[in-house]
């Protein structure tokens, strides 16, 4: 399967591990981490940029110093499952800022969603507002998150895609 894309070799590997741990490293201190000079790095990172294997980079957020939060994973069961009506449902849903993950699962539902809110009450204006809008859903399950025991921000790429 030929995408277009660059091949990528256990050195672009390497960059993309650390660069998913520390996005704010120097490129001399990542060139060191994986055993090239800066310059070649930096040809390196920049053709992973433009190829569209690094998307961004962003700061971790310690919510619980900023206030009380709740994550909430939902499970939603679309009423119909034509093409249409998945359309609809992911369409409506994009554009709400509390819902953080959207996952089309196999399964005894369509949907897996993951909220982040200010608490239940939030949680339940979204959830009323969504079935107000119609857009298709006919039933859902919610699971409080009591506590978060780890969440990985990073990929084990060299797991996955070792040469």
């Amino acid at each position: 399967m030929d995408t277009g894309l660059p091949k990528l070799d256990r050195i672009d590997l390497r960059i993309l591990v650390h660069l998913q741990k520390n996005a704010r490293v120097t490129n001399v201190e990542l060139a060191d981490a994986v055993g090239l000079s800066a310059s070649p790095c930096l040809v390196r990172v920049k053709r992973l940029e433009k190829a569209g294997y690094i998307t961004g980079y962003g700061a971790d957020i310690q919510l619980r110093k900023l206030g009380e939060t709740t994550s909430i994973f939902t499970e939603v069961t679309l009423a119909d499952h034509r093409m249409q009506d998945f359309s609809r449902f992911e369409n409506a849903i994009r554009g709400v800022d509390e819902i953080l993950e959207c996952h089309l699962v196999s399964g005894g539902y369509d949907y897996m969603l993951k909220f982040l809110t200010r608490g239940i009450q939030h949680y339940q204006e979204i959830i009323e507002t969504l079935l107000a809008r119609n857009i298709g859903i006919e039933k859902y399950f919610s699971y409080v998150v009591i506590k978060s025991v780890f969440v990985k921000r990073h990929y084990p790429l060299e797991k996955f895609f070792e040469e």
